[in-house]
This record gives structure tokens, sequence and C-alpha cells, in this order.
């Protein structure tokens, strides 16, 4: 009996002592990781919710860029950081979803190790073919790739990213056989596809939108269930020809897996009324993002959907990352 009641108190200690926090929460500079170098879309999506989120709380929220090895590096400092509420992950689809699905072996485990707080945005992205290439939708694109075994190349930012496992997925939905180019980084592999080296890529839309316009590229189709904002006149994936079909890569906020769910939840509240705020939702929608936040729970759903995905992909494709 004296044990039940010491760990009684001891339990309603210990939630008194996270409402506390989560009441003065914060009270100090937060610093937010982002696995990425400065200037990219993932940073700058990050940057216009820290602003925001540091105008409502009145303390700095620091961007603390770590790129390297594809996002490991930043995401195992937040893993192995304080979870006080003050040190946040802005991360991708790429690092939450795809890398377990890829890695042979990871330094932590996204879905233990890490507490979702919301998703941001979806970033739908767009595929799209040098002009030469003698198919201009999705339709006649597999019907091209099928008389043309293994003739047909399309690009990527490297193997395992998610340009490389977009297109797996649509071989795999399809049968047809096209080629994998991969290369290090997106700049490369969109000059190439501009000069005709390479026929497809899947990528974000404020990068292709701007080369689709000076007809630089030709847009086949955008690979999100509905159409976006940015590219209106677009087709699905879905719609022109591969029913079902859905890839975007996206950006949310974990924090390390012992933090508080009396913070998680501040945190969520925030990040859900600055994002879908009009003026901040018109501005990412602008920039080819689709405002998405949610529960917690709701996000950690959504990670463990996107994983099964691309698991099955993986495996489908035989691709692993050493």
């Amino acid at each position: 009996m004296k044990n039940f009641i010491a760990t009684t108190c001891a339990a309603f200690a210990a939630i008194s002592m996270s409402t506390a926090l989560a009441q003065t929460y914060p009270s100090k500079t937060i610093r937010m990781v982002v696995h990425f170098p400065p200037g990219g879309p993932t940073d700058l999506v990050a940057r216009m919710v820290a602003q925001e989120l540091g105008k409502t709380w009145g303390q700095q929220v620091l961007i603390d860029n770590r790129p390297g090895a594809g996002g490991i590096v930043g995401v195992e400092m937040i893993v192995r950081a304080q979870p006080d509420g003050y040190n946040l992950l802005f991360a991708t689809g790429g690092s939450m979803s795809i890398a377990p699905a890829v890695y042979a072996k990871l330094p932590y485990n996204v879905f233990n190790d890490l507490a979702p707080i919301s998703l941001v945005v979806i970033n739908p992205q767009i595929l799209v073919a040098h002009p030469s290439l003698p198919a201009n939708t999705i339709k006649e694109l597999i019907a091209l790739a099928k008389s043309k075994p293994g003739q047909i190349n399309y690009a990527s930012v490297g193997p395992g990213s998610p340009q490389h496992l977009g297109v797996e997925y649509m071989k795999h939905m399809t049968g047809i056989d096209i080629t994998h180019i991969p290369y290090k980084g997106s700049a490369p592999a969109m000059t190439d596809v501009m000069a005709g080296h390479v026929s497809l890529m899947f990528n974000s839309m404020p990068t292709i939108l701007p080369l689709v316009a000076a007809k630089k590229l030709k847009a086949i189709a955008v690979s999100s269930t509905r159409r976006s904002v940015a590219a209106p006149d677009v087709p699905t994936v879905s719609e022109a020809g591969i029913p079902g079909f859905s890839y975007v890569t996206w950006y949310g906020m974990l924090a390390p897996a012992a933090t508080a769910k009396d913070i998680i939840a501040r945190i969520n509240t925030e990040v859900m009324r600055i994002v879908s705020a009009k003026e901040m939702a018109d501005r990412l929608l602008r920039e080819g993002s689709e405002p998405q936040p949610g529960t917690p729970d709701q996000f950690a759903k959504f990670m463990r959907a996107e994983y099964e995905q691309w698991r099955k992909t993986a495996v489908a494709a035989k691709i692993k990352v050493d």
C-alpha cells in the first residue's frame, strides 16, 4: 500500500511539474534544427514559422542549420538533445519516412526517439520532361516507356532520395521500365534534363515552374492527389493515367521523445494557428507548399503511412542505402 501511495504521489508530482513547465514555456531562446543548408526551401519555410513563433512568445526561435549525411546529422542532434521544449526539429519526409525505409541502419528510430508536433506543409512535386520527349501526358509516357523498355531515363538527386522513390513508385504501379540516373544535387540534375541528356525528373514547384514558363521544360503531371494552386492547369498523375498515385514531400516539426506532452500541445496549438492564418497560407501556396497542420497524433499516423508506402516501394525496387 505504501509503495502504491508513493508511486501515485510521484505520478501526480510529475504531472504537476509538466503543467507548471508548460505554463511558463517558453522562458528563453528556442533552438530549431533544420537538416539542410540556409537558403533552400526547407530553410525558408522553417524561418517563416520560427519568426511567427518568436513574435507570439516574445522569445527568439533560432534556426540552427545542420546539414550532412542526408539529414542524419541534424536529426541525431535533436534525438540526443534535452527534451525540455527548447530543442526542436524541422524535418522533411525524406529524413522521417524515406530514410528509415531505405537505409540499412540509422543511429536512431524516428518512431521511438522523436515526438511529432505537427505536420506543417506538403509539397506536391511536378514531373517534367525535356521538350523533345515525344510524350506530353502520363498515358503517352507509359505507352512510350513500354515501347522502349529501359531506353528512357530519369534523374534524381541521389539513390534513396524522394525523387528516386517517387519514380520507382510510378514504375511499380505501371510496370514500366525506365532507367535511374542519380546526381549529387538538384542543380546538376536539372541542368542535364534541360540539356536533353536525361528525359525526366520529379522536382519541387518553386524550382520547376520558372523553367516551364521559359519553355526549357514541359510539365507532364503533378504528384499529389489534387491539382496544385501553383500549377492549376497541370493534371495530377492520378487523374492523368495512374489512379491512386500520390507522392509528396513534406515538412513537419518534432521534438525529442521525452518532451512533456503539455509543451508539445502548446507548440502544436501555435503552429496550427500560424500556418492556418490566411496571410501565411497564401504565402506558402505561392511558394508551391500547401499548409497541412494537424494534431500530433494525426502527424504520427501520417508519418507511419508514408513510411509503409516507401518501405514497400524500396522492397519492390530493391533499394537499400548503406
